[in-house]
Order: C-alpha cells, then sequence, then structure tokens
C-alpha cells in the first residue's frame, strides 16, 4: 500500500493518493488546485492512476477531477445518483473497486450531500480487513459534514444519521481520512490533525458518539454556519452546468 495526503489551505480540504505499488495502481480522491501534485506523486511511486473520484459534488471549492482523470486517461467517478451534467462512471453502494492489492468499497454515506460516498480500503497483502476510510465530508476529526448546503438541513441530519451508524459499524482501529481539517467551513469543530480512527471519534467527536436521532437532527441543525462563498454556484459549476 501506498498512501499520500494532499493538505490544501485555500481551501482547507484534504485529497488523497493511494494504491498498489506492486501493480502499479492508483486512485486519487477529491483532487483540488493543480493536478500537477498527484501527477509528480503518481510518478514518484511508480504508479498509473486508474480512478479519480470525488466523494460528492462539492460546494467549497472547484474540482479538478474530471481535468486529471481526462490528463491520465482515468475514469472518473461519483455516485450513481449524482446530478451531473457530463458523462462518469456511476459507482453504487457495495461497488469494489480493483487497485492491485488494494480494494475499494463503496459505501454510500449521504447526509452532507445526497450523493455523499466513503471509500473504504484494504490491502490483501496485510489483511482483508479495511485499513482506512477516506470520509470526505461525511466524518470529519472533531464533527461531521453540515447539512444544509444540497438539501434541507433537517432533511440532510435524517440522511447523516443513517450514515453515522454504518460508519459506527466499523471497527475501531480502521482509520479515518476525511475530505477536510480546522478551517474549513463544512464542519463546526473540526481538528488540525487530519486524521483519527473510528474509535476515536466514537468517544470524543460531539456529533459522532449521538445514539438518538431526534437529539442528533436537533444537533445538527442548530447555529448553522454561513455558507461557504459561491456555495450553489460552485455546486453547480461542479455539476457541469454555468457558473
Amino acid at each position: 500500500m501506498i498512501l499520500r495526503q494532499f493538505l490544501h489551505a485555500d481551501p482547507v480540504a484534504a485529497s488523497y493518493l493511494f494504491g498498489c505499488g506492486g501493480k502499479a495502481s492508483a486512485a486519487v480522491v477529491d483532487p483540488v488546485g493543480e493536478i500537477a501534485p498527484y501527477l509528480e506523486a503518481a510518478e514518484a511511486t511508480g504508479m498509473r492512476i486508474l480512478y479519480v473520484i470525488d466523494t460528492h459534488i462539492h460546494a467549497d471549492h472547484l474540482s479538478v477531477g474530471r481535468a486529471l482523470a481526462k490528463a491520465v486517461g482515468a475514469e472518473y467517478m461519483l455516485f450513481e445518483g449524482a446530478e451531473a451534467r457530463f458523462p462518469f462512471r456511476r459507482v453504487k453502494d457495495g461497488d469494489v473497486l480493483e487497485l492491485g492489492n488494494v480494494s475499494v468499497t463503496v459505501m454510500h454515506t449521504p447526509g452532507h450531500t445526497p450523493e455523499h460516498i466513503s471509500l473504504l480500503v484494504a490491502d490483501r497483502t496485510r489483511s482483508p480487513e479495511p485499513w482506512f476510510v477516506v470520509t470526505g465530508h461525511t466524518l470529519m476529526v472533531g464533527d461531521l459534514g453540515r447539512t444544509e448546503l444540497a438539501s434541507s438541513a433537517e432533511d440532510g441530519a435524517k440522511n447523516l444519521f443513517a450514515s453515522v451508524r454504518r460508519l459506527k459499524e466499523l471497527p475501531d482501529h480502521v482509520e479515518v481520512l476525511p475530505g477536510a481539517y480546522s478551517g474549513s467551513v463544512c464542519g463546526r469543530s473540526l481538528s488540525g490533525k487530519p486524521t483519527s480512527t473510528i474509535g476515536f471519534e466514537k468517544r470524543f467527536n460531539k456529533a459522532f458518539r449521538i445514539e438518538d436521532e431526534g437529539e442528533f437532527i436537533d444537533l445538527m441543525v442548530a447555529d448553522i454556519p454561513a455558507p461557504p462563498p459561491d456555495a450553489a454556484r460552485t455546486r453547480t459549476a461542479n455539476a457541469g452546468g454555468g457558473g
């Protein structure tokens, strides 16, 4: 397994390149900014980028997922229910993507947006069990993603509660690799530490540990921060619409 995390400051976001060095196969998730760093990381690790995946249609930054996929001849992927106006490979809950000895299982985790997915990653040279989960803006270190950018806050919170229950079923040792960290407008109490584990978040993430649905919804719809600048326009642009 090869894993590289890219931390971005403007906008605040995290993206990833990971894959199998032995089979020279990689995926990039939620790429932001220039595509050159991903190309350079793939070259430095001797891997070919086969898949470029956006966990959701973003509202806080412009995705470069399609540009990167075109540059390297990779497949660009979104959840099958994503309302995008361009061709993409539609993945659904339970799909498994193969990267040599690395497997990626798609989990539909709506709430932050209806089409949001998380990616459960295993390295079969070590264990068939999952090693980490790329959670986008569903579960972050210290908080969960806001729920009103692509639906009503309450509907998003209801969906997020169900997604959280699925993530809580993962083993405590599974590492959490989120799509944002402290400073992002997509969460309220985010840590500056950009990784965690399911077990640590179950113990110390206030929103993640709530077991009652009504209490959860009340928390998620209270004190919603200001949206990202031009959020609706950015999401529309990422879906292939006009600016």
